[in-house]
């Protein structure tokens, strides 16, 4: 195996997860309903959009009461297609700012 770059995969030259340490993240929306997490996940994953789910462990140190939501963020680059996609789809309204 050859070395390269943090993040870097030779099999795909996209890694979504660390495609780049420097990208700027926005937040894109803020949920409890884990449902609709792991639907924004599989659609983001499949159309190769960089993103981050933040807060998912605070469950645990909020105690479940669910008043922290998690956050979905995107790469801010691609912001615009993570918005349009979710729109396409039906979930505009969970947007933030629309």
């Amino acid at each position: 195996m050859q070395r390269g770059k943090v993040g870097e995969d030779r099999r795909d030259p996209f890694v979504w997860s660390y495609r780049k340490l420097s990208t700027l993240m926005i937040e894109l929306l803020r949920t409890n309903d884990l449902i609709l997490i792991s639907l924004i996940e599989a659609m983001f994953t499949d159309d190769r959009i960089g993103y981050f789910v933040a807060d998912q462990h605070m469950s645990s140190m909020e105690g479940s009461s669910g008043f922290l939501q998690r956050r979905i963020l995107v790469a801010d680059d691609q912001i615009d297609q993570a918005r349009r996609l979710l729109r396409d789809a039906g979930f505009g309204q969970e947007l933030k700012h629309g």
